[in-house]
């Protein structure tokens, strides 16, 4: 009887492996995915939710780069010793095994053709071997085929009622960063649904620490800056990246403009809501970020800055908070704007943009900061 049941799983197991590597093939084969389903920076709406404007941000995550290859981690067997002829050769065949993995991925289907959505049966077989694999190219393969599915509303839904959410969530714990960004992708995906959101919502802590603490411009900092600005479309969660707002500061000072743009969609979520202004201002910024004003800086970058700086101080309602403004730190962001005439200086500094809407975004910008701070820094 022993024998039969272990006869029955390893059956059981092969099955299903074979079902979802055919299913991953269906899905990879063919031209090249049209890129409209999953571009970045998506209509900012969530499925069901309602209450979410087109002015929040809602990043859709793009994983068709053909720069993947040369960023690619080759995983390799622990056999394969450097030096040795059957390393080389176990080297070779991981190195195959890898890109063969690859090329499907990027021989994706038209979305015109019903082979680019997999059937809640085909899916389950691919969330299988998600669960039971831990070759790291099957493993990416395989998320892939589930980001390339959760783009598709309905089975957004499919994917969370066949137990997907916990699945991809635990692939976050894993090592390698191709496949801890491929996982975040997946995640970002189904996030732009409600009631994912609401389950979703438990690993929000991790995704953040995994995210501060990457590696600074790297991929799965990116894609777990996007996971987070999802989840902060609504004001739900937001108060869960409260106490890693000055994190966020950092990793906007520091970071490249991808990283800047990014944290700064972030920000702005957290700005619009007027329960996380106190957060906001509490929170402690580099000496740094004044500097930004008078580098010849992206359009783009000072423009979500300056609304963001704009929706804090509407939001906080100067006068009624007198009381509770000695309650900031120095070098938190209330203090960097409360010092208004240090703060003019850097902001003038940049008057002479050459671009129109910069000039504009900055002289409505100081009209604020006058008629909020300034009396009060007279009186």
């Amino acid at each position: 009887m022993g024998y039969a049941r272990k006869v029955g799983w390893v059956t059981a197991g092969l099955v299903i492996g074979a079902g979802a590597c055919y299913c991953i093939y269906r899905l990879t084969r063919g031209r090249k995915q049209n890129k409209e389903k999953m571009a970045e920076g998506g209509s900012g709406e969530v499925d069901d939710a309602g209450d979410c404007s087109g002015a929040r941000y809602n990043d859709w995550s793009d994983d068709d780069d053909d720069s993947n290859d040369s960023k690619s981690i080759v995983w390799y067997p622990p056999w394969a010793r450097i030096g040795t002829e059957a390393g080389t050769r176990a080297r070779a065949r991981a190195r195959a095994r890898a890109t063969r993995a690859r090329r499907a991925v990027q021989k994706r289907a038209s979305p015109n053709s019903d082979d680019t959505v997999l059937s809640p049966q085909e899916l389950q077989k691919v969330l299988c071997l998600v669960e039971m694999s831990e070759k790291p190219y099957i493993l990416e393969a395989a998320l892939i085929a589930l980001g390339n599915n959760a783009a598709y509303a309905f089975n957004r839904d499919i994917i969370r009622d066949l137990g997907g959410l916990p699945i991809v969530a635990k692939i976050l714990n894993t090592r390698d960063p191709i496949v801890k960004e491929k996982a975040l992708i997946v995640l970002n995906n189904l996030s732009v649904n409600a009631e994912n959101q609401r389950r979703l919502k438990i690993y929000m802590n991790q995704v953040c620490d995994d995210t501060i603490t990457s590696r600074l411009n790297s991929s799965v900092q990116l894609a777990g800056l996007r996971l987070l600005t999802n989840m902060t479309v609504t004001n739900e969660y937001q108060h869960i990246l409260a106490n890693s707002i000055s994190d966020f500061f950092r990793l906007f000072s520091a970071g490249n403009e991808e990283t800047k743009l990014q944290v700064l969609k972030l920000l702005l979520n957290l700005a619009e809501n007027p329960a996380m202004t106190r957060d906001l201002l509490r929170a402690q910024v580099p000496s740094s970020l004044g500097s930004l004003f008078i580098k010849k800086e992206n359009k783009e970058v000072i423009l979500k800055l300056l609304i963001i700086f704009e929706n804090i101080s509407e939001n906080f309602k100067w006068e009624e908070n007198e009381p509770v403004q000695n309650q900031f730190s120095d070098g938190s962001l209330f203090s960097f704007l409360r010092e208004f005439q240090v703060c003019a200086d850097k902001v003038l500094g940049i008057e002479s943009h050459h671009d129109f809407l910069v000039k504009v975004k900055v002289g409505k910008f100081m009209a604020k900061l006058t008629e909020d701070m300034f009396p009060k820094s007279q009186e």
